[in-house]
């Protein structure tokens, strides 16, 4: 039971998004849009984060879709990594 809170805990966080830059050498760029509620007038908005993914083999291309989840700092601005590859741009 002890390990389990712990788990939950500490957790990271997983997001899906899509690539918006891969220019930079082993680190693309994914743009997550995540629907949130207004909370007065109750109208959906889609607020959207870009956040910066080490790409170990520099596979990416921009439109793909991916998983990533979040990691210990890799630089100044780099704290997620690349999962999986959902479905790779036409």
């Amino acid at each position: 039971m002890a390990e389990e809170t712990s788990n939950e805990r500490n957790a990271r966080k997983v997001r899906e998004g899509i690539v918006s830059s891969n220019k930079m050498d082993k680190t693309a760029v994914v743009t997550v849009t995540d629907r949130v509620r207004h909370s007065l007038y109750n109208k959906t908005l889609q607020r959207s984060t870009k956040l910066y993914v080490h790409d170990e083999t520099n596979d990416l291309n921009v439109g793909d879709r991916v998983r990533i989840s979040e990691t210990r700092p890799l630089s100044k601005l780099k704290r997620w990594r690349v999962v999986e590859v959902l479905e790779r741009a036409r």
